[in-house]
């Protein structure tokens, strides 16, 4: 199935900006709100359902053992329509 992305936004940000980021879009899930994403003239408004799937990766870009890029990459998904999935919990831990 092909990918269409509805909304992308890439730029440096400092740590503390994108924890406020984090933290919002944090408050938006707590609360059951829609969380709208807009930069210059795009915007899109997603409501994930009360048990979305949440993916957490770690990766490293490039040569193995040598200086790639990393990154740490936050996934919500769920089915458009649907409710969400009814997985056990993963166990998983941020610390």
């Amino acid at each position: 199935m092909p990918e269409e992305v509805l909304f992308k936004s890439e730029s440096p940000q400092s740590r503390e900006e994108i924890a406020a980021y984090l933290r919002s879009v944090a408050d938006k899930l707590e609360s059951g709100e829609a969380i709208t994403l807009s930069a210059g003239g795009e915007s899109v408004t997603m409501e994930p359902p009360a048990r979305p799937t949440f993916e957490v990766k770690a990766e490293r870009e490039g040569p193995t053992g040598g200086s790639g890029e990393l990154s740490v990459e936050f996934e919500l998904e769920w089915d458009e329509g649907g409710e969400g999935g009814d997985a056990a919990d993963s166990g998983l831990s941020i610390e």
